[in-house]
């Protein structure tokens, strides 16, 4: 009997967040019925404003586009290739930002959102997942911000406890609450191609004085602690920037606020720290304060952040905070094909497999839906390969990294094999990572060659 599309049974994708979305689309081109479960607006989580799909909550940037040098930049590459919906709706919808890509966020999760809606073969169900579903082939990919039901659902059946550590999200103010004769419009060492990206940040300078009274009010300040029983640390690529500063007075000089590559019209003197903040939307009203993840109490924030030279007055469109952010010990739990090894008909997406970063996300969660479709349509798909940016992240949370330390890692060289023919060592870097995406794009491009792509 032939087998038709129409006897396949759906796949069920749990949470509408990068991953999920990405996951739902792939799948949905190669021909399968996607059922989406979206707990919001239903049910709200302290991050997220909006219902929309792929709502971007800790910043609005996908980072570097540079394909060529950057491990991120090439994982835009290879999602562009396999017809990524995350990456192409954030390219018609980005804001100056430099080298970086960034979006309009409100525009950009609207946009996704309209796309998933419109799919014939996308239903979005308004629901909460409270457990682990025992049939059907599913994907959960809910994200930091797992509901505490499935959380401990998650747990009981994977036999080991979820790992979890705090994140934290950026303010955001209106661009007319800032002095601009105090600031002023550049981007690090005028990076971009056109005058509006080498003038995509804004910049607020700091004196040594400015500085050292910064630092003293942001370690005062009041902060939201742990509560009673959390024990979950920090991810070091996206730490609260009074953490930073308790490591050392001058850690916040050399991370974020380094002065660096940037010229301040107003003034002759040496900045000794510089804030940056980005476009946040495409009207330019709306700016975040680059690398500012903070956990300060809202009664202090804005005070504190009103000493940045330039922001006095600043009025903000949203105050930062702080948030569970929950993953699984993906190397112990997960096989090369994103599955439970416990129960093979449940796949994990995104973020909650241990992966950081929106573009790391939206990478796991187009893979991961291609090989749930695959195997739906009874013809599994080829390993990824491991020399290709996706495959490195894959590698690592399912076997590279080891268990014991697992920890939330983004995209870096360091997970691509070695190339022997390339000198190691700071001054080969250049060569040695345009050999890693060289390796990578044909590694990628021979995969994509070889899997099933549309119905």
């Amino acid at each position: 009997m032939e087998v038709t599309f129409d006897m396949i049974e759906p796949l069920h994708i749990v949470g509408g967040g990068m991953a999920g979305s990405e996951a739902a689309w792939q799948a949905a081109l190669m021909g399968i019925q996607v059922k989406l479960f979206e707990m919001r607006p239903k049910i709200e989580t302290f991050a997220h404003q909006t219902g929309h799909m792929a709502e971007m909550v800790c910043s609005n940037s996908f980072r570097s586009e540079d394909h060529q040098q950057n491990a991120v930049g090439l994982l835009h590459w290879e999602m562009q290739q396999a017809n990524g919906l995350i990456i192409q709706k954030a390219y018609e919808n980005r804001v100056p930002a430099g080298g970086a890509l960034a979006v309009d966020r409100d525009v950009f999760a609207q946009a996704v959102t309209e796309a998933i809606k419109a799919h014939p073969n996308i239903e979005i169900v308004e629901e909460e997942l409270t457990a682990i579903p025992k049939t059907g082939s599913w994907i959960i990919a809910t994200g930091p911000l797992t509901s505490s039901n499935l959380s401990k659902s998650i747990a009981e059946e994977t036999g080991a406890e979820s790992l979890a550590f705090f994140d934290a999200i950026a303010p955001i103010i209106y661009f007319d609450s800032i002095d601009m004769s105090q600031a002023w419009m550049q981007s690090r060492y005028d990076k971009g191609e056109t005058e509006e990206e080498q003038k995509a940040y804004l910049n607020c300078p700091m004196t040594k004085e400015q500085y050292e009274a910064f630092i003293d009010a942001l370690l005062a300040a009041d902060k939201t602690e742990f509560k009673e029983g959390e024990t979950a640390g920090y991810f070091d690529g996206c730490l609260p920037i009074e953490v930073m500063a308790q490591r050392g007075r001058e850690t916040l000089r050399f991370g974020p606020m380094k002065p660096v590559g940037l010229t301040n019209p107003h003034s002759t003197e040496k900045s000794h720290a510089v804030v940056q903040l980005r476009r946040d939307n495409a009207l330019g009203t709306l700016y975040n304060i680059v690398g500012f993840q903070t956990k300060m109490k809202y009664a202090c924030q804005a005070e504190v952040l009103r000493t940045i030279p330039g922001l006095e007055k600043a009025k903000f469109a949203r105050l930062g905070g702080i948030h569970r952010n929950t993953f699984i010990n993906s190397p112990t739990l997960l096989d090369n094909q994103m599955r439970l090894k416990s129960s093979p008909k449940v796949r994990f997406a995104g973020q909650i497999t241990g992966v950081e970063g929106y573009v790391e996300s939206t990478a796991i969660g187009l893979l991961t839906g291609r090989m749930a479709a695959a195997e739906l349509l009874g013809c599994a798909l080829p390993d990824v390969p491991q020399d290709s940016a996706v495959g490195a992240l894959v590698h690592h949370i399912t076997g590279g990294a080891e268990a014991k330390t697992f920890q939330p890692m983004n995209v870096n060289f360091g997970l691509f094999r070695p190339i022997d023919s390339i000198k190691s060592g700071r001054k080969g870097r250049k060569d040695r990572y345009k050999a890693y995406t060289e390796r990578a794009k044909e590694a990628w491009r021979t995969w994509l060659s070889k899997t099933v792509v549309d119905a």
